[in-house]
């Protein structure tokens, strides 16, 4: 209880910060949230180019677009903070959060906690919302705990690739350009069918890193189509495994990224 109390007090410390200038934080809400409707709008113009992409109608690529939305958007919003080790790393601010009888982890989420970005869960669920309008999707029950599921499991993998990639930072502080690779173009790759995608790049994003899992497998199992690329139709149900065996290799990484932490000397 005593750990719980400390955590919450960091996320009360935070909320009052983020909130003390509250028009300011009015502005950052909403224009948070349009960064993520301009992710949208690049895809529906896309879409506006053609008929169909990769097979796929703006319609049903809307599915996938709203799991791949509200996953990044859950990811960013547990961990997403933890990208500013590479801070504490160089000024040595991370040694304060190692003497404290507290998770590492939990602290730096806790420490600057993304209040602004949460009308960007809203906006990405909406857009769930607008394509199960859109599509006539045959409910079953397996469908519908997927609807639930999907989106936090691919949260959860979002996740993953935050911690694993924030964790490059306790070998290679300037590593953020690397690891935004993988976070930010982790979510613009999987807000598209991944049949635009072809030859390796597809084989190492899709399949290799797992990233066609997050979303598109998931939004074939509730339109209920066969994958063109061939992978069974119980793929779409696989992606809380997947999930869950991102988040395990992040918790090994980190593990290992703060024991090989020796300070800054300062």
């Amino acid at each position: 209880m005593g750990d719980l109390r400390a955590y919450a007090a960091l996320l009360g410390g935070q909320f009052r910060s983020v909130t003390s200038y509250r028009a300011s934080f009015v502005v950052e809400l909403f224009s948070s949230a349009g960064a993520t409707a301009l992710d949208v709008v690049t895809v529906v113009v896309l879409f506006g180019a053609a008929v169909e992409v990769g097979g796929f109608t703006l319609a049903e690529a809307l599915m996938m677009t709203g799991i791949a939305a509200s996953g990044f958007v859950l990811g960013d919003l547990a961990v997403g903070s933890v990208e500013r080790i590479k801070l504490y790393v160089r000024t040595g601010m991370l040694d304060a959060v190692l003497v404290r009888p507290l998770g590492v982890l939990p602290q730096l989420v806790l420490m600057d906690f993304p209040l602004r970005k949460a009308l960007r869960l809203v906006f990405g669920t909406s857009v769930i919302g607008v394509a199960i309008a859109l599509n006539d999707v045959d409910w079953t029950p397996a469908r519908v705990l997927l609807m639930v599921v999907a989106p936090i499991a691919a949260g959860v993998y979002f996740g993953a690739i935050f911690v694993i990639s924030a964790t490059l930072s306790f070998w290679w502080v300037e590593s953020g350009e690397i690891g935004n690779g993988f976070t930010y173009g982790g979510r613009d790759f999987t807000s598209y069918p991944i049949t635009v995608y072809s030859g390796w790049f597809r084989g190492l994003f899709a399949y290799g890193l797992g990233f066609g899992f997050v979303a598109y497998q998931p939004g074939l199992a509730l339109l209920g189509r066969p994958d063109p690329l061939g992978l069974p139709g119980w793929a779409g149900y696989s992606s809380p495994l997947v999930a869950l065996l991102a988040a395990g290799i992040a918790a090994v990484v980190w593990r290992v990224g703060v024991r090989h932490y020796r300070s800054t000397g300062s």
